[in-house]
């Protein structure tokens, strides 16, 4: 059984001005850092109990090769991504997402 993924709207706009920062630094690189929060992703709906507890039960999971988490809530029939999260900033930003 697969678990459906669904984004926190914030979650996604963070993705997309990470991608868009990425991609301003080296052409094609924002592309490669979708690419690889989308093999994360895959990751964590493969084993979603694999993730670090940050906080309650929300989890975390690292991006190889860049600075940011995927901060996610799961159930028995899916997983909430709460956060794209930059560890270098404003680490307690997110609390409160649902």
């Amino acid at each position: 059984m697969s678990l459906d993924v669904t984004f926190h709207r914030l979650a996604e706009l963070e993705l997309c001005d990470a991608a868009r920062y990425y991609d301003a630094e080296s052409p094609g690189l924002g592309a490669a850092f979708i690419d690889e929060v989308e093999r994360c992703t895959a990751a964590i709906v493969e084993h979603p109990e694999v993730g670090t507890y940050v906080r309650g039960s929300i989890r975390r999971r690292l991006v190889h090769r860049v600075p940011y988490g995927i901060l996610y809530t799961h159930t028995s029939t899916d997983i909430r991504i709460l956060a794209i999260m930059n560890l270098k900033r404003r680490p307690g930003y997110w609390v409160g997402r649902t």
